[in-house]
């Protein structure tokens, strides 16, 4: 990998993570291309700004736990090739219930270029600290839908609230939200703005 893309959890120790797009728990089913290891991986920067909003969560009794950070070019290239292929329904009604394939784009949820691939991008939500159950947010991680934006209807007081708290820590550590998915969130000051990696992550 590049001497700044560094393993998130050697540099921010105590965070978890679930990397979604090295296993078959993803919109696509199955690994995608550039996944060669469940791990994060990220700028050194984005690991100093992870453990500031870990410091930030643990007081209010959360954890934070990783499902995705830095994405290989590749990935978001299988990402297209996917889009175009037939709809075979195994991943539709849990992550894009109400959109077609293509329409992931138009509507912003998948990107041809990824802030992922800058290194400096994460998904996330809070677990827990006292039974490692995972914070109710109104919607897993990749539901392409508008209840997964900010201020959406339709989610209980209790899973806003988590979301605001997410939102809250994030921004505190110098983290700023994505409107349409409550879970992405990207650093303020990211040290490579303009740079799309393709290193796979291994």
């Amino acid at each position: 990998m590049k001497a700044d893309l560094v393993y998130v959890d050697e540099f921010a120790a105590g965070i978890r993570w679930d990397a979604k797009y090295a296993t078959w728990d993803n919109f696509t089913g199955k690994p995608v291309d550039g996944y060669q290891a469940n791990r994060i991986v990220g700028t050194r920067a984005l690991c100093a700004a992870l453990e500031r909003a870990q410091g930030k969560a643990e007081p209010r009794g959360f954890g934070l736990l990783l499902w995705d950070g830095y994405r290989p070019q590749r990935a978001v290239d299988n990402f297209l090739r996917w889009s175009e292929l037939p709809e075979d329904g195994r991943t539709k009604p849990r992550h894009y219930p109400n959109i077609e394939r293509s329409d992931m784009f138009t509507r912003g949820y998948v990107a041809t270029r990824s802030g992922h691939s800058r290194g400096s991008t994460v998904d996330l939500t809070l677990y827990h600290l006292d039974t490692g159950e995972l914070a109710r947010m109104g919607g897993d991680h990749d539901l392409m839908d508008s209840i997964s934006h900010h201020g959406a209807a339709g989610i209980t007081e209790v899973e806003a609230r988590n979301r605001e708290t997410l939102a809250s820590v994030m921004e505190a550590a110098g983290f700023e939200r994505y409107a349409f998915e409550w879970w992405h969130y990207t650093l303020r000051d990211e040290p490579y703005p303009n740079t799309y990696f393709d290193c796979p992550i291994a």
